[in-house]
């Protein structure tokens, strides 16, 4: 990725922090940040993706990239790899919360054990994240920028993904609490919450019969989905240490469509059970694949 809006070397020797940062949306702003110069440091549970990923951003940019297998839902396990961050690495300078699970489903539907695969990840995981590093930058008198990934579902709630509008919701609050509680530390909270930028995750996942992307770029305003220079570009400005003065907000990245559409997936409302038991069966599969490359380690 070009550095595009930004000048060369912006981010040359800060190290930031990437959850979730092997594939997708997280890759897209590793992508931006590297090629700006910074020392990335990407998370994620799947060893031989995060590893791949690491290879490939090092190979594109030439500056350091690092790789960490960790499940964020292990609050010990957080903390053992924040504190090697610190130890072996110098520490952090920045910190994007991306790293999240969804599915669609009728809520009555929804087992215990769905939920809290949710919620364990995005509500759990990213405090966990965001705490241990926090609390490191308070203790050194480090200022630092956090920025988390959400949803417009925030603001207009939405069907079928009620696990996921949930915990979404409470990172928003996160972000707007701790911007108040550790702002006068030099610690800034913000948010994006991007429209729909496919990836192949989200797509097998949100829409597993129906991910046209030129039907869904139909009905918004630009006339376009998402891109991974979109979300980059943002991230990068969020994090600038020279921009220090936005702090505490939720901004969407979506063209407009949340204004114009409001919440996510209310096509639904006219599937059949034959239609929900063909995306289950879809969702299932693609759940085997991931598990399997957690299971692989690159050669």
């Amino acid at each position: 990725m070009q550095p595009g809006l930004f000048r060369p070397g912006l981010f040359e020797g800060r190290r930031i922090l990437v959850t979730g940062g092997g594939t997708g949306l997280g890759y897209a702003m590793a992508d931006q940040l590297s090629a700006l110069g910074a020392t990335i440091h990407l998370c994620g549970r799947r060893p031989s993706v995060v590893e791949e990923a690491a290879h490939a951003l090092h190979a594109e940019h030439g500056n350091p990239v690092h790789a960490h297998t960790v499940d964020i839902r292990d609050a010990g396990a957080v903390e053992a790899m924040v504190g090697a961050l610190w130890d072996q690495h110098g520490g952090l300078d920045g910190l994007i919360n991306n790293a999240a699970g969804n599915f669609i489903s009728p809520t009555e539907k929804l087992s215990a054990r769905g939920f809290d695969a949710i919620a364990d990840t995005v509500f759990h995981g990213t405090f966990y994240v965001t705490q241990a590093v926090g609390k490191r930058w308070i203790a050194t008198g480090t200022p630092g920028a956090v920025v988390s990934i959400v949803v417009t579902w925030v603001w207009t709630g939405s069907p079928f993904v009620v696990p996921s509008a949930m915990s979404k919701a409470g990172i928003d609050a996160m972000t707007k609490s701790l911007a108040v509680e550790w702002g006068r530390r030099g610690i800034r909270l913000n948010a994006i919450a991007p429209g729909v930028i496919p990836t192949e995750g989200a797509t097998a996942r949100l829409r597993p019969t129906d991910g046209a992307a030129d039907a869904i770029a139909r009905q918004n305003p630009m006339q376009r989905v998402g891109t991974g220079r979109d979300i980059g570009q943002l991230a990068t400005f969020l994090l600038c240490e020279e921009n220090d003065w936005i702090n505490g907000q939720t901004i969407a990245l979506d063209g407009g469509d949340y204004l114009a559409n409001g919440a996510y997936f209310k096509q639904y409302f006219d599937w059949t059970d034959d239609d929900w038991a063909a995306a289950r069966a879809a969702i299932d599969a693609r759940n085997q694949q991931d598990k399997a490359l957690r299971a692989r380690r690159p050669a």
